[in-house]
């Protein structure tokens, strides 16, 4: 009798060394997996896991417009979703440098659904699409780099000339842009 019990012991200790070893998913996990399984991407838009499968809660987006002022480039953005994920929106950030109104040259975006329109039935695939849109309609009322706008809102022609310039390698303004044409 005694020796079953000590089996059992084994049995137990067994069990609870594999289930430390086992990675319980917390409930932004779950619901960003949920996210990624129902990902709808346009075919300029792609998804990348940089740290591999086990952090799924940092990836990279990257977005290649086929339609306005940016076709042609090839924008990567960072996400890192939070652990209260989806109570709080993922936080963004362009690591492109590129001359655009809402988003300014330290990779700061400005997109409203990551910050007060933000509501927890929103999703990854919203703000993808959120910042494909930034690419097809810039928005000159909202601006986080105030010079694109203006020329935006003022100078379209002058606008598309900067992106233009931004896009293949060049200076607008004071601030050199080092390309990315796809």
């Amino acid at each position: 009798m005694i020796k079953i019990f000590k089996e059992k012991e084994k049995q137990r200790a067994a069990e609870a060394k594999v289930a430390l070893l086992v990675k319980k998913e917390t409930a932004a996990e779950l619901c960003l997996n949920r996210d990624i399984s129902e990902l709808n991407l346009p075919a300029c838009c792609s998804i990348e896991f940089v740290d591999g499968k086990d952090n799924l809660m940092n990836f990279e987006v990257t977005v290649k417009p086929d339609e306005g002022y940016y076709t042609g480039g090839k924008f990567v953005f960072s996400f890192q979703v939070p652990p209260v994920y989806p109570h709080d929106p993922p936080k963004v950030k362009c690591k492109t440098q590129t001359y655009h109104p809402n988003i300014d040259l330290d990779g700061n975006v400005c997109l409203n659904i990551l910050r007060e329109d933000w509501k927890p039935v929103l999703n990854i695939n919203t703000v993808i699409y959120g910042l494909l849109n930034l690419f097809t309609q810039p928005n000159h009322e909202d601006p986080l780099n105030e010079d694109a706008a203006n020329d935006l809102r003022d100078d379209p022609n002058k606008f598309a000339e900067n992106v233009k310039y931004s896009l293949e390698g060049g200076i607008v303004g004071h601030t050199y842009f080092p390309g990315c044409m796809d």
